[in-house]
């Protein structure tokens, strides 16, 4: 988890930039898991990682249209490869047969790092309005962190079951 900028020295616009970027980067990255596991028909590994990429673009169109609303358009200074891994998932999380429980896990983690980077830098934010939304950011992954234990609460015994393949016949993630 990382961004090689100085927080401190975030404007609010910049922060909402970044905000966009971080949610951006975890879309990339859930579309990448779906598109590796594919789905069995049920609400398996692969179509919780399609709604996580869903869920995290959504967030991103939120945070797009506030920085809108507030800066028009502005070019934005930031650019993915200003951050790393922020709320993104581990590149290595997905393997074929996970079960579903094991991808909420790595969702659960990805929410869990977001919410640490966030609350981590609140100590060097010097612009108040930048803290402020660092403080609702991060209180928004607390709450999917929640959301996500609630609905990890409720899956069936058998979201735990991985899956079995024939590996004479299924592809190579």
């Amino acid at each position: 988890m990382s961004t090689r900028l100085d927080l401190s020295k975030l404007s609010l616009m910049d922060a909402l930039d970044l905000a966009k970027l971080i949610e951006m980067e975890a879309c990339h990255r859930y579309q990448s898991f779906a598109t590796q596991l594919g789905r069995s028909g049920g609400y398996d590994a692969g179509a919780f990682f399609a709604s996580m990429a869903e869920n995290e673009a959504k967030h991103g169109q939120e945070l797009e249209a506030r920085r809108k609303a507030m800066f028009g358009d502005a070019p934005a200074r930031l650019t993915l490869d200003d951050l790393y891994d922020v709320e993104a998932p581990d590149m290595g999380a997905p393997r074929r047969g996970m079960s579903t429980l094991q991808a909420f896990e790595v969702g659960l983690a990805a929410e869990k790092k977001a919410y640490d980077f966030y609350d981590m830098a609140l100590p060097g934010i010097t612009d108040p309005e930048v803290q402020e939304l660092f403080t609702e950011l991060r209180d928004e992954e607390a709450e999917h962190v929640e959301m996500l234990r609630d609905a990890m609460g409720r899956l069936p015994s058998s979201a735990s079951a991985e899956v079995e393949f024939d590996l004479d016949e299924t592809p190579y993630l």
